[in-house]
């Protein structure tokens, strides 16, 4: 990462950029500089008082023009129980949010329209986003699909209904050389989801790198469901002119809705034998709030003989031995914390810091039979490198450390019984660098299920 000094250099133009300024209203320019003196400020608070090694450069995407209707930036996530979600993008207005859809390659036995946004920000105006919701559908089944009725022919497969489940886990991916060896490593991984705690493209105001990711991502996105959570870096506020979080919510909408909340930046939903709670570190998270009560509620609603395996994601980490972002996640943490540890979740995962960090089973500080694992595993390939620094000595809570990208994989095997594995991709090497045997937290005494409680 570069010094302070480095990140405070003048803002530069190039010359198309300067002849497009000319043409710009006096008050534009204006907002023109602001937003970048707001990004390279941006930069320097994410710096901090640590060292990241050189990061790999970003990933360049060709001019590639493709018919006005057909369907890019694919992908999918799930609905609800039995249902997928599926997201594309075409620049033709028109062009229908029709699904069509079967288990025979080519041969499409049902079909589903759903609804279409676009948005605008600044000079720049998506293209037109298509969320169409398909089912029910089969557990564990390989389903073909085509979108608006052109261009290529996907497949995906539904999540199984019972255990053994496979989850991928990356956070802060990017689209950088590392972010490509990420998913490159973890299409390997014979997952079933995955599971994304928060910063996905890094676009931070540009817009047009939403639509890099998109292309970047679509080869698995659209093969298995992802799910995500918002970052800092999803943002992308304008204060008095633009709010917070427009890009995201546009495009990846995910099943707020179908799990009763308010807000895409926090759902939940259930997969295989697992409850799992998204949650989100920069929308309000006090006792008073719409999240806090939300989760308060849904957490209320989990059976844990149905789903035994109880899991919590958001961006910003609350056990954190790493010199970057230290505390950040400390009022989120006294808020709900509690709320966590109370109805027995197993297993936070967290992004945010750019390395690689696993604990014992915490709760209020403290080692804790009966508190939660906390992994953060914010190494998907960001282009603002790794953050190398730890504090010393290691807190008595963190078990595993180490500053380098690569993604996470966890095999639920059955109710009690979870293997946990962190991949580290230095070298291009997917080299398995941690792991554990986990037991979920309803085959001890520090969780009780429904009929426990009413008996």
């Amino acid at each position: 990462m570069a010094s302070h000094s480095d990140q405070m250099k003048p803002v530069e133009f190039t010359l198309f950029e300067k002849a497009q300024l000319k043409m710009v209203p006096n008050k534009l320019k204006i907002l023109l500089l602001l937003m970048a003196v707001v990004v390279v400020a941006n930069a320097v608070t994410v710096a901090a008082d640590y060292v990241r090694p050189p990061p790999r450069k970003n990933l360049q995407f060709p001019w590639d023009p493709k018919p006005s209707s057909q369907p890019q930036q694919v992908h999918v996530s799930l609905a609800g129980d039995k249902h997928i979600r599926v997201t594309w993008i075409t620049s033709k207005s028109s062009s229908p949010s029709l699904v069509e859809y079967g288990t025979s390659p080519g041969k499409y036995t049902s079909r589903s329209h759903g609804e279409s946004t676009s948005y605008s920000y600044l000079f720049y105006t998506s293209g037109t986003i298509h969320h169409t919701v398909i089912g029910p559908l089969e557990h564990n089944t390989v389903y073909y699909y085509k979108c608006g009725g052109k261009g290529p022919e996907f497949s995906l497969k539904t999540p199984p209904s019972e255990f053994p489940i496979t989850l991928a886990v990356a956070g802060d991916l990017g689209q950088t050389g590392w972010t490509k060896s990420t998913l490159d490593h973890i299409d390997l991984c014979q997952y079933d989801l995955h599971l994304l705690p928060g910063d996905l493209s890094y676009a931070d105001y540009i817009q047009s790198k939403w639509d890099t990711f998109g292309e970047l991502v679509e080869s698995l996105a659209s093969a298995r469901p992802w799910m995500v959570t918002q970052g800092n870096h999803e943002k992308e506020n304008i204060p008095f002119i633009k709010d917070g979080f427009e890009s995201y919510n546009a495009r990846w909408k995910m099943p707020y809705e179908e799990s009763g909340s308010m807000s895409n930046l926090y759902y939940s939903f259930e997969v295989a034998g697992a409850h799992v709670v998204m949650l989100g570190s920069y929308t309000d998270y006090d006792v008073n709030s719409e999240q806090y009560n939300w989760l308060k509620a849904d957490l209320s609603t989990v059976d844990r003989k149905k789903t035994p395996w109880l899991l919590a994601l958001f961006h910003v980490p609350w056990y954190n031995s790493n010199y970057a972002h230290q505390g950040e996640g400390d009022d989120m943490m006294e808020a709900m914390e509690p709320l966590l540890h109370a109805a027995g979740v197993d297993l936070v995962f967290s992004g945010h810091v750019h390395a690689y960090e696993r604990t014992k089973r915490v709760y209020n500080g403290k080692s804790n039979p009966c508190g939660a694992v906390h992994v953060t595993i914010g190494d998907g390939g960001n282009k603002e490198g790794l953050a190398q620094k730890y504090k010393e000595p290691s807190p008595e809570w963190s078990v595993f450390r180490e500053a380098s990208f690569g993604h996470g994989e966890l095999k639920i095997v059955n109710s009690s019984h979870a293997f946990w594995s962190w991949h580290r991709n230095d070298d291009d090497e997917p080299v398995k660098s941690d792991e554990v045997w986990i037991t979920s937290l309803i085959t001890s005494n520090c969780v009780a299920t429904k009929e426990t409680k009413q008996a």
